[in-house]
């Protein structure tokens, strides 16, 4: 059975280091078999179909390609539109009545328990607040991440040792739901 993926590239287009264009990410994607491929803009989102249900194996595969192509490795999250779906529809906050730089998801590449944020001080950081979800963080910084000293403490890579991570805001969220809807 098809099924509908994104794949989410950590570290890429920032800065001008780490470049991966777009077109040949989908060309990569092509290579390796699957179908229906796009892009969403130059930050890493790719969309695809394929007949495989392991989303690390997918990743992993894409990691080896991208490492091969560019010379580089480059952290790859694969997840299906389906599980996009349920984390968009889970949101602690209400999304539909923020704009999308207020809200960011991370998502992780496993499960990730509130005994690793212990160390974060939440009341300090009010009225940015963090959400644990399904192998995600919700994050509401009201002013921007720009801004956020909340999304300053969670970027500490002791937090998240030995798993990767990578954000999205909550428009691309959306739109990435969108992008992989069967």
């Amino acid at each position: 059975m098809t099924m509908r993926y994104a794949a989410l590239l950590r570290g890429i287009n920032v800065g001008g280091h780490r470049k991966v264009p777009m077109v040949e990410l989908r060309e990569l994607l092509a290579e390796l078999g699957h179908g229906d491929v796009a892009t969403y803009l130059q930050s890493g989102n790719a969309v695809f179909t394929s007949d495989s249900d392991d989303e690390k194996a997918l990743g992993a595969s894409l990691e080896r390609a991208i490492e091969k192509r560019f010379g580089f490795g480059v952290d790859c999250l694969v997840r299906s539109g389906t599980y996009l779906k349920a984390v968009a529809d889970a949101c602690p906050f209400p999304a539909a009545s923020l704009e999308g730089r207020q809200l960011h998801v991370t998502y992780f590449s496993e499960r990730v328990g509130p005994e690793r944020l212990a160390p974060i001080n939440v009341s300090a950081h009010l009225p940015e607040e963090f959400r644990l979800g399904d192998r995600v963080l919700y994050l509401y910084a009201p002013n921007g991440l720009g801004r956020s000293k909340l999304a300053e403490a969670l970027a500490k890579p002791s937090l998240f040792k030995g798993i990767v991570a990578t954000s999205r805001n909550w428009n691309t969220v959306r739109k990435l739901v969108e992008l992989t809807r069967d």
